[in-house]
């Protein structure tokens, strides 16, 4: 089996474009024209290109992927990401699943003793590798029951779990493998993240953030930068932001009031930031977005 299949099934069924498909947790993504960089939550996911080139920056990475590459996401982050050089003659095609812990753990308790290598310490939140023939494989089995509903729901499961398998005891292996478990490094990292994410617009102490996480200061510094590309503050200031352009797009006129609303008291702070982000004072970014989606 081969790349080429895989490019022939999401092709069929990724109209218009990223489609969340019958399989649970699992979808198919095709991109016909060039789009400019677009900021959004990588999840946690699993995403395998068949063709094309996707560049993602998160922090101070800048990652690209290409065909018969694959992307591992351990955390949900803000991320700005783009696919190159696509036209509606040779769009890029992918293939993603979710990453759930439990079944990863469930996973891990089954695993032969002696069949995954001792974990390392903290890892990037986003990792490319190469893929492997039979995950490829395992790709091209999984999207063929796309036109096979009847036996989607016995043989789906079970190709899932193989692509987690091959995933575990993979390059990213070890990352993976943290997903599923309750105590690891990266599930520290998580919950701090999450608790970011959910009091993005409220003033906080690392050192409180740190003390949820179970971890010492300098100990959460250093995993959460290593995980994220970013302190702290910076991830806070980057979900502030994109949220701050979801709400301008409903609310071009608004700019002060969405600004205190995700946690600004100085508008010409929220302006200044918001332009370093995203290139353009808030107010005509705004309007650039509503355009483009009524042209859409």
């Amino acid at each position: 089996m081969s790349l080429q299949e895989l490019r022939t099934l999401i092709d069929r069924h990724a109209r218009p474009r990223t489609v969340e498909t019958a399989l649970e947790d699992v979808h198919v993504s095709a991109v016909r024209r060039a789009e400019p960089e677009a900021p959004s939550m990588s999840g946690v996911v699993w995403a395998l290109i068949a063709q094309g080139t996707k560049r993602l920056a998160v922090g101070d990475r800048v990652l690209e992927y290409g065909a018969g590459q694959y992307l591992v996401a351990s955390v949900d982050l803000p991320v700005t990401g783009e696919f190159l050089r696509v036209s509606p003659d040779r769009p890029a095609l992918g293939v993603g699943m979710v990453l759930r812990p439990a079944l990863i753990a469930e996973l891990l308790l089954q695993a032969p003793p002696g069949a995954l290598p001792p974990l390392g310490g903290p890892a990037p939140g986003l990792a490319v590798s190469d893929a492997p023939a039979e995950l490829v494989d395992a790709a091209v089995r999984l999207v063929r029951l796309l036109d096979r509903p009847r036996d989607a729901a016995v043989l789906a499961p079970l190709l899932r779990r193989e692509i987690l398998w091959h995933l575990v005891t993979g390059e990213q292996g070890a990352t993976v493998r943290q997903l599923g478990l309750v105590d690891s490094g990266l599930a520290h990292v998580s919950r701090a993240v999450g608790w970011i994410k959910e009091h993005y617009a409220e003033p906080f102490r690392v050192q409180d953030v740190a003390a949820l996480s179970g971890m010492s200061v300098s100990a959460f510094h250093r995993s959460f930068q290593a995980v994220t590309a970013m302190s702290p503050i910076q991830f806070q200031k980057r979900i502030r932001l994109q949220q701050a352009r979801l709400l301008l797009a409903a609310r071009p006129r608004d700019v002060t009031g969405v600004g205190q609303r995700v946690g600004y008291e100085s508008p010409s702070q929220f302006s200044r930031e918001y332009r370093r982000q995203f290139g353009l004072p808030p107010s005509q970014d705004a309007l650039r977005l509503r355009d483009a989606a009524r042209a859409g």
